[in-house]
């Protein structure tokens, strides 16, 4: 008798393990477990606080406690180049006072590699990982704006002043940069070497107010400027702040959702004359010909912007000539393209 109900225990077990097999199989053929129907593009990504650091542990660096903090966000993403140029860009900044290091990284793990380079800095740190959404995944633009996203939202969650500044992993940057927007009120701006047709992008400053800007791709941009070429105030950053995924426009659009007027901005590095930094890349830079005739441009209105020219082309980033090469504009108000006398 127990022998039979042992049996029947036995068949039972194999009759339901059976029917549950045709099931999944009968269901995946209908579609209904198919990893086909399932679109990965709207898989959510989620972001990881990997390792936070308040505290300066530099014994070489008298900080000073009156300075405004500087929020350095750095986006970066897995390849060859990415160790060698944090290591580069953290031996500058472990040279300035009261700044705080965020990189977010775009990768789903924490890297022990990139969290070494940041320990070993002794800096205040926060490190992120901030995977690209799937939908994203294809190519490689828009770059670098779920990193900042993700930094953004941990500031907004955890800082109350201080200044905001996008600090690309390859761009190189003076140190006096540190010192000027320190003491930004809202969103100020300087020029950026090594960008575009150009050779350099920045704003047009007379008498002290920016009036238009210089930046060889204009695309319809209120605010055609690259990212390392403003600062922002935390008590400015709104929680509007947004930065879209539109390769290109993540600049003007990030601004514009400051609710950032003209009026606003504050030019920096002499009224936006010199370059403080530069976006550096590790591949070969082939240097632009801008077509100018610096000598009829007007000096007395725009010296700045002459002088900015004229250091463009004594640090090898662009040639000028009065008769060939890039026709040259600036840019006002999104849409008019206004020439001033000398460019062509």
């Amino acid at each position: 008798m127990m022998k039979s109900v042992g049996v029947f225990k036995k068949i039972f077990i194999m009759a339901v393990f059976l029917s549950i097999l045709l099931s999944i199989l009968l269901w995946s053929n209908l579609g209904i477990l198919s990893l086909d129907n399932i679109d990965i593009k709207t898989i959510p990504v989620k972001n990881k606080i990997c390792y936070v650091n308040f505290n300066d542990e530099r014994s070489n660096m008298n900080n000073k406690t009156e300075l405004k903090m500087i929020y350095y966000i750095t986006p970066t993403y897995p390849r060859p180049e990415q160790i060698p140029e944090l290591t580069r860009l953290a031996h500058t900044l472990m040279h300035v006072p009261q700044i705080h290091w965020i990189i977010a990284d775009d990768q789903p793990l924490c890297s022990e590699q990139v969290l070494s380079i940041l320990k070993r800095t002794r800096l205040p740190f926060t490190h992120l990982s901030s995977p690209k959404p799937y939908l994203y995944r294809g190519g490689n633009f828009p770059r670098g704006v779920a990193n900042r996203r993700a930094a953004v939202s941990w500031l907004h969650d955890n800082v109350q002043e201080g200044v905001l500044y996008f600090g690309d992993d390859d761009n190189t940057v003076d140190l006096q940069l540190f010192d000027e927007i320190r003491n930004t009120k809202k969103v100020s701006m300087f020029p950026v070497g090594l960008i575009g047709g150009f050779g350099v992008s920045t704003p047009i400053v007379n008498n002290g107010k920016v009036i238009g800007f210089f930046d060889s791709w204009p695309g319809s941009r209120k605010f055609p400027v690259d990212m390392a070429g403003f600062a922002v105030n935390i008590e400015f950053l709104s929680p509007s702040a947004n930065m879209p995924y539109i390769a290109g426009h993540e600049e003007d659009r990030f601004l514009v959702s400051l609710g950032l007027k003209l009026q606003d901005i504050e030019p920096l590095a002499v009224n936006c004359s010199k370059i403080l930094v530069w976006h550096t890349k590790t591949v070969k830079y082939k240097k632009p010909t801008l077509k100018v005739n610096i000598d009829k441009l007007d000096t007395d209105k725009y010296p700045n912007f002459v002088h900015l020219l004229k250091e463009t082309s004594s640090l090898g980033m662009a040639n000028l000539d009065p008769s060939t090469g890039t026709k040259l504009f600036v840019t006002r108000d999104r849409r008019t393209y206004d020439k001033l006398p000398g460019l062509h």
